[in-house]
């Protein structure tokens, strides 16, 4: 649904120039290889939640594994938003032996409004899962936590940075549905609390950009790695539209702007869509630079989008060698190999 409020696109756009300081992320590893996981968008529907225990194994018992990233929607966007389900989850997120770094989706507190999900207020979906999943600001979920450095005192514990090997890591909160500016049931705009909610937090996304790279730069780090739900240049749509997705703006041009000025390469990681795919998503002749306002294309910047949903079948390996110009690999390893 195209929501057209001029007061909140200027308000977006403005919070590009958002800049505070946080403390320095926890640094470890550097100069060796490491190898973490990443999935996302899982589990969907009943299958799934009965098979998600043996991918959790699965990833236990690989060896190479030192830490797993899970992209966020921990549900599909047509099942109920319960309490029992969360703590179903975080059940199974504390059963992996490695840190395991959550980045929130949408449907597990954006969607909710809908009837099928249980008609809840959305605000109060997400306060829900940030006392469920975050109960220890700083620290990782998994069976061995490791601490990075929060936005908790801003309210926002799941936005968090830490450094391995050379590579500094930011796992920001940006969802799908317009990061949460698609109107709730009922509704033909934003309310104002919902808007309240994306101003701030994005002005807080922001802030984490700004502040990986700027300790990225200080710690002559060899690349940066950027971890959230939202695809924000999904290729399978072919005609984008600002209307559509003005809520990334201040975002994707924060990012621009700090990849443009950092020397290594700029990694994306993305589920959300839920196909595999590997771009350079603000390169020359992009279709989204025009769409969000970049004037100058990056070329440092790749993205990375997982397999999701109801057809996922593995995980991605990725791999950092900071001795390598491209500083990472990876590889999708099937589930049950």
């Amino acid at each position: 649904m195209r929501v057209r409020r001029a007061s909140v696109v200027s308000a977006c756009v403005a919070l590009v120039a958002v800049t505070v300081g946080v403390p320095s992320a926890t640094a470890s590893t550097e100069g060796n290889t490491y190898t973490f996981a990443v999935i996302g968008d899982i589990p969907y529907g009943p299958a799934q939640i009965a098979e998600f225990p043996k991918v959790v194994q699965q990833i236990n018992a690989d060896p190479s594994i030192q830490l797993v990233s899970h992209l966020g929607d921990i549900k599909d966007g047509s099942s109920l938003c319960t309490d029992e389900y969360f703590g179903q989850v975080k059940k199974q997120f504390d059963a992996f032996s490695d840190p395991l770094v959550y980045t929130v989706g949408d449907n597990e507190w954006t969607d909710c409004h809908r009837a099928n999900n249980g008609a809840y207020n959305p605000l109060e979906r997400l306060a829900k899962i940030r006392s469920i999943f975050f109960p220890q600001p700083g620290r990782t979920l998994g069976r061995h936590p490791a601490k990075v450095t929060s936005q908790a005192a801003q309210g926002i514990p799941e936005d968090v940075r830490f450094t391995r090997s050379d590579v500094a890591f930011a796992a920001l909160h940006i969802v799908g549905s317009n990061n949460s500016m698609a109107p709730w049931t009922g509704k033909t705009a934003p309310t104002p609390e919902q808007t309240a909610e994306v101003l701030g937090r994005t002005a807080s996304v922001v802030q984490e950009i700004r502040d990986t790279f700027e300790q990225a730069r200080q710690d002559r780090n060899k690349a940066v790695v950027l971890l959230t739900q939202a695809d924000m240049f999904d290729p399978s749509v072919t005609t984008p539209t600002f209307a559509d997705l003005y809520a990334f703006q201040p975002i994707v041009q924060a990012i621009a702007q700090e990849s443009a000025s950092f020397r290594g390469p700029v990694y994306l990681f993305n589920g959300d869509s839920h196909v595999y795919n590997s771009d350079q998503p603000l390169a020359a002749g992009s279709k989204w630079l025009s769409l969000y306002g970049v004037t100058k294309p990056v070329s440092n910047l790749s993205r990375v989008t997982i397999d999701g949903s109801t057809a996922v079948n593995n995980y991605l390996r990725v791999t950092i060698d900071p001795r390598n110009r491209n500083v990472l690999s990876w590889t999708r390893v099937p589930f049950g190999s």
